[in-house]
């Protein structure tokens, strides 16, 4: 209950911050939001690879070409 409470009075102050910043921090921002995005999309997908593996390239350009034709 703490937990969602702490959450609840953070998500106040950012939203209290982002009506009053400039634009280029809330560019940074949203930069460093993606870069964190991007950092956890690797993560899953070195996982992914790890348990099931990879598709060789000769495979894919052959499913590729099926998909055209």
């Amino acid at each position: 209950m703490e937990t969602a409470i702490n959450r609840q009075e953070l998500l106040q102050l950012i939203y209290a911050h982002l009506n009053i910043a400039p634009d280029n921090i809330l560019e940074e921002v949203l930069e460093l939001l993606e870069e964190e995005q991007d950092l956890i999309d690797y993560d899953l997908a070195m996982e992914d690879i790890k348990i099931n593996g990879t598709v060789p390239w000769e495979e894919l350009k052959r499913e590729m070409k099926k998909d055209v034709a």
